[in-house]
C-alpha cells in the first residue's frame, strides 16, 4: 500500500530502519504534505484518503508525534526532532490550560489562528500528556542510568524560540539534581548544574 502516512516514523522509533531510510522518512514526514505546521499528520495531504477531520486519515496525534520525534533522535536527525517539538509546543499555546489533546485536526497552519480541535478528542489525555516528556527527552538526548548514577545529554538541541530549559528535582537513585540547558547563538546547547544532592555524574556528549 503506497500511501504516505505517519506509520513509517514508528519504524525509526523501533530502530528497524537503515540510516538512509531514516533520512528519507524524516524528510518526507517534515515536508509540507505531511507536516501541518503543528505536527505530523496521520495521512499526507497528497493522498486520496486524506481528510483533516478524520480520526485516522489526516489528523495530528501528539503522542504519535512524540514517538516519531524520538525515532528521529535515535538516528541523530535532531533538526527534525526539533521541528516536531516546536510545532506541538506552538499548538499548546492556543489550547485550554496549554494541554495537548488526544488529537486535533490536520488542517494547514494559518498565521494567527489556533489548530482546529477534533470535536470529541479527550483532553486531558494520558498519551498526549506523556508526549511532552518524550519530546523533551528526544531533543535533549537525555538518558538517565540509576545503576551508574549518571545523567547523560547526547547532542542536545533546542528550537530557536526556546533558548532555555530548566529541569528541577531530577531524581536518580537517592540523588537529585537541578539543571539549566541554554541554547547559544550558533545552536550549541550548554548544560549547567544548578544544584546537586548526592553522588551523581552529569555527562554531555557533543
Amino acid at each position: 500500500c503506497k500511501v504516505r502516512t505517519s506509520n513509517a516514523g514508528h519504524c525509526l522509533f523501533a530502530g528497524i530502519a537503515t540510516q538512509e531510510h531514516a533520512r528519507r522518512v524524516a524528510a518526507t514526514l517534515t515536508d509540507e504534505a505531511s507536516f501541518s505546521g503543528w505536527g505530523i499528520r496521520t495521512v499526507a495531504t497528497s493522498e486520496a484518503r486524506y481528510n483533516p477531520m478524520s480520526y485516522h486519515n489526516g489528523s495530528v496525534w501528539p503522542h504519535a508525534n512524540s514517538l516519531i520525534a524520538a525515532g528521529f533522535a535515535r538516528y541523530d536527525l535532531r533538526e527534525s526532532t526539533a521541528i516536531v517539538l516546536a510545532g506541538l509546543l506552538d499548538a499548546s499555546l492556543f489550547l485550554d490550560l496549554h494541554r495537548l489533546p488526544e488529537l486535533f485536526c490536520g488542517f494547514p497552519r494559518r498565521p494567527g489562528e489556533a489548530p482546529t480541535l477534533y470535536p470529541v478528542a479527550c483532553a486531558p489525555q494520558s498519551w498526549a500528556s506523556g508526549a511532552v516528556f518524550l519530546l523533551l527527552e528526544a531533543c535533549l538526548g537525555l538518558n538517565v542510568s540509576a545503576p551508574d548514577r549518571r545523567v547523560t545529554f547526547s547532542k542536545p538541541i533546542l528550537p530557536r524560540f526556546l533558548p532555555k530549559v530548566t529541569i528541577r528535582g531530577l531524581k536518580v537513585g537517592d540523588a537529585r539534581v537541578d539543571l539549566l540547558l541554554t541554547r547559544h547563538d550558533e545552536g550549541d546547547v550548554g548544560v549547567n548544574v544548578l544544584r546537586r544532592e548526592g553522588a551523581l555524574d552529569v555527562v554531555v556528549l557533543k
